[in-house]
């Protein structure tokens, strides 16, 4: 009897951890939490980018995806990327290729910046396996280790708030004279980081917009190592298995994006 029990235990305990869903999305206040746990989900995370502009919805419904947000800046005039994207090992958007940076006399005078900002990659390490890194993106890549998959998007927000060194703002005689992307200003956000081994996503919606002091604030206070944004405002959005869905109306109407973040 008592090894029958035994028996039952152990393959309830079994079961339970099968069923576990390494995903996890709360919400209080305005605010999605979500956080992808334990090192199965590090191969089921993948940045796309569409040839065209399509909702998040869209995305959602064509990967057939658990999990979708929006991930890089991107120009909606000419539909082209403004952050670098790599699907399966392989450059899929490079902002070097936009006219909008290309012809604009600010933006090519300040290219380097643009082109460095932080960028959330997951990489493949002979010894170490799969793991996470936010990093500029012209950061080196360590022997062997090789970049399976990445979306740039900045600032990074924690530990320090790099606004002008990835020029979301611009200084002259210490007074700001330019800002990017309402970086000063309250709206929705997507915002994502590390904690330990751990992936926690911010889906900061237009019922609790935040600045990037108060993210930068906020991420503080939940404990995390590091953290960036990805395009914000009225990209802000998520969907998760057909039970949330985030569409932001931010700084203008809710709008179809280039390029996402994928939980197969």
């Amino acid at each position: 009897m008592k090894k029958i029990l035994f028996l039952f235990l152990a393959l309830l305990i079994c079961t339970n951890t099968v069923l576990a869903e390494p995903i996890e999305v709360t919400y209080n206040d305005g605010i999605y939490h979500i956080v992808l746990s334990g090192n199965k989900i590090k191969k089921r995370i993948k940045f796309i980018s569409s040839e065209s502009l399509i909702t998040n919805k869209e995305a959602h419904q064509r990967s057939k995806s658990k999990l979708t947000i929006n991930a890089g800046y991107f120009d909606p005039q000419n539909q082209k990327s403004m952050s670098y994207i790599v699907t399966d090992r392989a450059t899929m958007e490079d902002p070097q290729v936009n006219e909008s940076i290309l012809y604009n006399p600010v933006l090519r005078k300040n290219m380097d910046k643009i082109l460095n900002r932080t960028e959330f990659r997951i990489l493949e390490c002979d010894r170490t396996g799969y793991h996470y890194e936010i990093v500029p993106h012209k950061s080196s890549i360590d022997f062997g280790c090789a970049l399976i998959t990445s979306a740039q998007g900045g600032p990074l927000v924690y530990p320090q708030l790099r606004l002008e060194e990835e020029f979301f703002i611009e200084k002259k005689d210490g007074q700001i004279v330019r800002e990017s992307c309402s970086v000063l200003h309250k709206t929705s956000r997507t915002i994502i980081g590390l904690k330990g081994e751990d992936v926690h996503i911010l889906i900061i919606t237009d019922k609790h917009p935040m600045d990037m002091y108060e993210v930068h604030d906020y991420v503080k206070s939940l404990g995390w190592d590091r953290a960036m944004a990805f395009d914000g405002g009225s990209s802000t959005s998520m969907n998760y298995l057909n039970k949330y869905s985030v569409t932001s109306v931010g700084d203008g109407a809710g709008r179809s994006l280039k390029s996402f973040m994928i939980v197969r």
